[in-house]
């Protein structure tokens, strides 16, 4: 995740792919869109990090899709919306009809998201950054 973070909530703050074949999404990103591709490992979780051309900061990240938990789930993006609480928004989604298809997780180092689908079936992360 970026390191700096919007300072109000309700804002999107984040991209991810999600890929089966992440040499491919590089090859194809870096050609198409021009992004520098710098590989981390956060917490034992190999993810490369977007960089615009010339930018210091990352504009989203991917990782590697493996796992029972994405059988049947194809590669796609993920958007990350930035909330002061992401428990308490997991809760309110559940209260206003969603779900839940990720329950509030922490990342390592980096903060707290969940993965939520609303009640048209769209589904999105909301995202809480570790206090500093």
């Amino acid at each position: 995740m970026a390191q700096e973070q919007p300072a109000s909530g309700g804002t999107f703050c984040w991209t991810e792919l999600m890929t089966r074949d992440i040499a491919a999404a590089k090859t194809f990103y870096a050609d198409l869109i021009g992004w520098r591709m710098v590989d981390e490992n956060f917490g034992g979780c190999p993810y490369t990090m977007f960089f615009p051309r010339g930018a210091k900061q990352a504009v989203g990240g991917m990782m590697q899709m493996s796992g029972p938990q994405f059988e049947g789930i194809p590669p796609h993006w993920m958007p990350y919306i930035l909330v002061a609480d992401v428990d308490e928004r997991a809760m309110r989604c559940t209260q206003l009809g969603g779900k839940i298809k990720v329950p509030p997780t922490d990342i390592p180092n980096i903060g707290r998201f969940c993965v939520i689908e609303d009640p048209t079936g769209a589904v999105i992360s909301l995202f809480q950054g570790r206090a500093m």
